[in-house]
């Protein structure tokens, strides 16, 4: 029976053929920016098979996740940047340096005591970092380094606004008591309903139906800038209400999306049955259908 170890082994050795010299043609083509979108996607599936406890779909789903390592990897040793070598030492002297209270004297008897450790920890390897690059990042940017730095802004945009609003709270930018976040979620609101008295008569509408794109009314540009700006402010507000609940906003979303898709489907097929689609319901039909569907499924549950 093969270690761990050699498992591993193979997969480096089977990814080096597929990019070696009569290898793989789509593999040998592939780039660091190609492969990125894959890269996602295999992550999503990952928290989806995870989402449906689906134990069987998520050992393929990791697999796929580890090769977009192994392939990072493979890609780098062949520029002679780095290799899965240096990615593995690098992942267990982080595991090892930042948990002291394991692997050291330091206490950490909470997983809140974990975390402010865990914080304190990153600060001084960005500090360290900047001192051997003669504070190169910092002055680059004409600040001194900042508790946001290191915050993607190529992830989505609900992570994004998690971990910016996770590492503001760490330094005690956060709400004392989750009443503030509903206040805070009035006031936007009622921001956002503010900047609508300028909306061109008659005010916001539906898309028409059947069309993608159509019936789409004429904004000033400055007021759609606006609207964008405060429908924003929301979203971050709920945001932050999900990361004071301890809960995951991007998998809450997909959750809702698979609970409309599915009952939004079963609705389909009741019309199905009829020789008829959502076009040729009207709203009220298609509201009773809606809370039948919710209804089914609350029967099954």
């Amino acid at each position: 029976m093969p270690t761990t170890g050699e498992r591993f082994e193979r997969a480096v050795a089977i990814m080096a053929r597929l990019r070696a010299p009569g290898g793989c043609p789509w593999d040998r083509e592939q780039t660091f920016d190609s492969i990125k979108p894959y890269t996602l996607e295999e992550t999503y599936e990952v928290l989806e098979a995870i989402d449906n406890r689906d134990w069987l779909e998520l050992t393929g789903e990791l697999g796929d996740l580890l090769l977009q390592v192994l392939f990072y990897a493979q890609m780098a040793k062949e520029e002679g940047t780095f290799s899965i070598d240096e990615v593995l030492d690098r992942l267990s002297n982080k595991l090892v340096d930042r948990h002291p209270h394991v692997f050291g004297d330091v206490k950490a008897e909470t997983p809140a005591d974990v975390l402010r450790n865990w914080e304190a920890l990153k600060a001084e390897e960005k500090k360290k970092r900047l001192e051997a690059g003669g504070g190169k990042v910092a002055k680059e940017k004409g600040n001194p380094e900042s508790v946001l730095a290191g915050v993607s802004g190529a992830i989505p945009a609900l992570l994004e606004a998690h971990k910016l609003s996770s590492r503001a709270a760490h330094v005690g930018f956060d709400w004392p008591h989750v009443e503030g976040l509903f206040e805070k979620l009035h006031e936007e609101t009622e921001e956002l309903r503010e900047q609508l008295r300028e909306f061109p008569a008659p005010g916001p509408q539906p898309q028409a139906r059947g069309v993608a794109g159509s019936g789409g009314q004429l904004v000033p540009q400055d007021l759609r800038n606006r609207l964008e700006d405060e429908v924003g402010d929301l979203f971050f507000v709920l945001v932050n209400i999900a990361r004071y609940l301890s809960l995951d906003p991007e998998s809450a979303l997909k959750k809702t999306n698979r609970k409309f898709k599915r009952r939004f489907q079963w609705m389909e097929e009741q019309l199905r049955a009829s020789g008829r689609g959502p076009q040729q319901a009207s709203m009220d039909e298609l509201e009773s259908l809606w809370q039948q569907a919710k209804q089914q499924e609350q029967g099954n549950g």
